[in-house]
């Protein structure tokens, strides 16, 4: 039996609306002074080797990219936090396995509120848009809260690809951040073009909420980053061999609650990503990937259950992942795939969540931000 659905034609992150993607801030009636956070000591990249976890998880290994730093700006007037990654080198045909990576970096939340949005852009020293294809991935991880659907994993609020896809707010909902979370940002680089890039800064604009109060009653309810894995709770890369490929897992939901909608991540030479609930035997959505001539990933579509008042979800519900790609080139990949249906998950019960909250363990050689802010 398969479920109605409504393709819309927005961006993936349109439905993983606000923390599968989000975060929010303080009020801030007055300019703090910056937080000046001193980066790690430079090190011989000859030697030093970094160990992606989070969304690459099977801890591939890179040289670590010397000088990156976090900026964090908030702007009161508009309700807007701008973080700013970088700066990044990256020389011309070069694979992200051979790539110096940055290292992980620090936000931390600066206030109580929720997260609506995130609009992601690569951009020069001056400001000038750098293609989106030498972004590998990035990905924002809550290390003060597990996933809902593996607990194992920190909670994933938000990732892009190459693709670069708007996250855009959805009405009503936001993703829910205390003051002092702590979010993780993983970001990996490569450059299959013939021309290098240098000063490359990551740039992501996020909208926020201030939580109700007397003065705002604006109601708005917690919607929860929903990341459903061909690697079922592992590592989300895969090995691509030459050739048709299908790959399948399944992860269990443990809450009662309402999917809003589901948009993909694959990579190149994607053919189609499936969701089915076994447990209902119903084909939730069928996500098919557009590629150009050459097979490199364009684009994702989405899919929302606005019309129906979302897709329910029931504890104990199986589902079951299914992606499909046509490696054409030939030969073995190695990393190449991934398989990921993104969502937005209401719960029945917000409360409930609350067991999802955790201690942070203590990470070496971080990066924290640097904070600045504009009342205007």
């Amino acid at each position: 039996m398969k479920s109605s659905q409504s393709k819309a034609q927005l961006p993936l992150a349109a439905v993983v609306l606000l923390l599968s993607s989000s975060i929010a801030l303080l009020p801030l009636a007055t300019r703090a002074a910056p937080q000046q956070t001193s980066a790690p000591a430079p090190h011989d990249m000859n030697h030093m080797q970094h160990n992606h976890g989070g969304f690459m998880q099977e801890g591939m290994h890179h040289a670590v990219a010397k000088g990156i730093k976090l900026e964090q700006q908030v702007d009161a007037a508009t309700h807007t936090i701008t973080l700013r990654e970088g700066p990044l080198t990256l020389p011309a045909n070069t694979s992200h396995m051979n790539m110096p990576q940055p290292p992980d970096v620090f936000w931390t939340i600066p206030l109580d509120g929720f997260l609506r949005a995130y609009t992601p852009r690569l951009v020069d020293a001056n400001g000038n848009v750098v293609p989106g294809i030498v972004l590998h991935h990035t990905a924002f991880w809550n290390t003060d809260r597990s996933d809902f659907l593996c607990p194992n994993k920190e909670e994933h609020i938000f990732g892009a690809g190459s693709e670069l896809t708007n996250w855009i707010e959805i009405p009503g909902y936001g993703y829910r951040v205390q003051k002092g979370d702590r979010i993780r940002i993983e970001t990996m680089v490569h450059n299959p073009t013939a021309t290098s890039y240098d000063k490359v800064f990551l740039e992501v604009k996020i909208p926020y909420a201030d939580p109700p109060s007397a003065v705002n009653k604006e109601a708005v309810k917690s919607a929860y980053p929903t990341w459903m894995d061909v690697q079922s709770c592992g590592g989300s890369s895969y090995d691509l061999k030459a050739g048709k490929n299908e790959n399948t897992g399944t992860v269990t939901v443990k809450y009662n609650g309402i999917l809003l909608g589901v948009g993909g991540h694959m990579h190149d030479y994607a053919k189609q990503i499936i969701l089915e609930d076994t447990t209902r035997k119903e084909t939730v959505a069928t996500l098919d990937a557009k590629v150009d001539e050459n097979g490199q990933l364009l684009s994702m579509p989405v899919v929302t259950f606005f019309d129906r008042g979302g897709y329910k979800f029931a504890a104990g519900d199986e589902l079951r992942i299914t992606a499909t790609y046509d490696n054409t080139t030939g030969k073995s990949l190695p990393a190449g795939a991934m398989g990921i249906v993104v969502g937005y998950f209401v719960p029945v019960d917000d409360s409930a969540m609350s067991a999802l909250r955790r201690k942070p363990k203590p990470a070496p050689h971080q990066v924290a931000a640097t904070t600045s802010s504009r009342d205007q």
